[in-house]
């Protein structure tokens, strides 16, 4: 079996369970007139864009609808720039959720390692863990999708969906297909 095959296989076994709680909890976000605030960089960050529009347009089988109320917390250049530039990148997402967070809200969350690793810059997506932070510590729920080792958003969220692949290319195209089956249910 190939290792897409491997992963495609766990993720229907293993993590079946763990995408109806992240879909129940949109669900019911979706019921109560809540928010879902959306959180990645680099490439999770467009995926972040791509979840917000399909859970506030595509879940919606015709105009007199109503979407799911979902934001971007990446989606504001000036917001972002200003931010990262005056407070730092790793305070991108709790100054912007001090801001809008509203209780009842849900944090979601993509990151391709989940917090694990550095670089240059520092450890990995500590913006995204402080901002799950931020809205668990004010009541609200959350939801992660991650992969390599699923780092500490894996135990961090109340639902993560981890892709057990050492892989960035391959890691995000799960989440992207995770998203996808998110939305359509």
């Amino acid at each position: 079996m190939s290792k897409v095959s491997d992963i495609s296989l766990k993720i229907k076994t293993e993590y079946s369970e763990k995408l109806e709680l992240a879909i129940n909890l949109l669900f019911e976000t979706w019921k109560n007139g809540k928010w879902v605030y959306i959180m990645g960089n680099g490439g999770s960050a467009s995926t972040a864009t791509h979840l917000v529009a399909d859970l506030s347009k595509t879940i919606c089988n015709n105009p007199e609808e109503k979407g799911l109320k979902t934001m971007s917390l990446f989606d504001n250049p000036p917001l972002v720039s200003a931010t990262i530039n005056d407070w730092g990148w790793e305070n991108l997402y709790v100054n912007q959720l001090k801001t809008f967070y509203e209780s009842g809200g849900v944090g979601f969350a993509i990151s391709v390692h989940g917090g694990s690793g550095k670089d240059l810059s520092g450890q990995w997506s500590q913006n995204v863990l402080k901002g799950l932070q931020y809205i668990k510590d004010h009541g609200g729920k959350t939801i992660g999708l991650s992969g390599f080792d699923g780092g500490a958003m894996k135990n961090l969220v109340d639902v993560c969906v981890h892709i057990p692949a050492d892989s960035t290319p391959l890691v995000e195209s799960f989440h992207s297909v995770l998203h996808h089956l998110i939305v359509f249910r």
